[in-house]
């Protein structure tokens, strides 16, 4: 009777191996498979007769070896668990996504527990391997983090020119003119301003004025180099940090992107449409205390360029 509930218990657990929903692989010392479940059948594409008594990462070639042995070697060595998750590594096995129509995931993200199994001398003969197909949670988690990406990105942005806003532009020229001060490495400052752009607004109208604010904030990207910072400042008023930059060669900077606006040519109704700007230039030294004063001197040159003529650059004394 009582080697018949032996069997009884014995099937049943069989059977739950079988249909559990994880993956279930045991490997011994050696990483030959002795367990294989129906989770791993479905997925692989192999069955256990294909799989048991041959090595793991011989039947899976993009499972890193010396990744592997290390995790067992820990486990071997110490009994205790391991774990990986998707996080630290997007799969263990690259099944393919059993959901294609509701999930938007090429291959199933997974974690995975790696438990040691010992014999009856406690000493550790085989790791077994659960296998927990985690991509809902994956991509509600990736989704989520994409999306606070966006927000964060628009909460920096100006949405007409995709530059910098004004209040993330001042917290940049904040932070850079901290670095300078710890560093002392040269760093320079332009303000430019599009020259009669209220004229503009009022003979071709707004839509038209927001084409020339963004035609101009395209002038500064194309003169700017990726570790500067570019704002607009507001209306049709730009700023640009220059990260490591003397005065001088803010300066031609500064003419690079004048003459690039001058050079414009926007149409209106088949009429062309010429616009300038004008520039302020301010590099950070000894006379500038905090990083408003370093605006403020930017903003006078600014001044100056356009009492003096606009088109032009002009540099406050400091």
């Amino acid at each position: 009777m009582s080697a018949t509930v032996e069997l009884k218990d014995i099937h049943w657990l069989i059977d739950m191996v079988q249909n559990i929903d994880v993956g279930l692989v045991v490997i011994d010392l050696e990483m030959n498979v002795k367990v294989w479940n129906g989770f791993m059948e479905n997925h692989s594409g192999l069955l256990t007769k294909h799989v048991v008594d041959r090595k793991l990462n011989e039947l899976f070639s993009d499972i890193p070896k010396d990744w592997l042995q290390q995790k067992l070697d820990t486990i071997y060595i110490l009994k205790n668990k391991a774990f990986t998750t998707w996080e630290q590594r997007p799969y263990l096995f690259k099944f393919k996504s059993y959901r294609p129509i509701t999930s938007s995931a090429e291959f199933m993200y997974q974690n995975v527990t790696f438990l040691p199994l010992t014999d009856i001398t406690q000493e550790v003969t085989q790791v077994c391997m659960i296998i927990y197909d985690v991509t809902d949670v994956a991509l509600n988690k990736k989704m989520a983090l994409e999306a606070n990406q966006k927000l964060e990105h628009l909460s920096h942005t100006d949405i007409l020119t995709q530059l910098h806003n004004q209040g993330y532009w001042r917290e940049c020229c904040f932070r850079e003119y901290k670095r300078h001060t710890r560093t002392q490495q040269p760093s320079s400052l332009i303000m430019l301003d599009i020259d009669h752009f209220k004229k503009v607004n009022d003979s071709y109208g707004h839509p038209f004025g927001d084409e020339v604010i963004k035609a101009v904030a395209d002038c500064i990207r194309e003169n700017m180099r990726e570790t500067d910072i570019a704002g607009r400042y507001g209306g049709e008023e730009f700023t640009l940090i220059l990260v490591d930059t003397e005065l001088e060669s803010a300066k031609l900077v500064a003419e690079r992107i004048r003459a690039s606006i001058e050079t414009l040519a926007l149409k209106y109704q088949g009429e062309i449409v010429k616009i300038t700007s004008s520039f302020g230039v301010a590099h950070i030294t000894g006379n500038i205390p905090n990083y408003q004063s370093w605006i403020k001197t930017a903003d006078l040159g600014l001044y100056i360029a356009k009492d003096t003529g606009r088109n032009k650059i002009g540099i406050s004394p400091h």
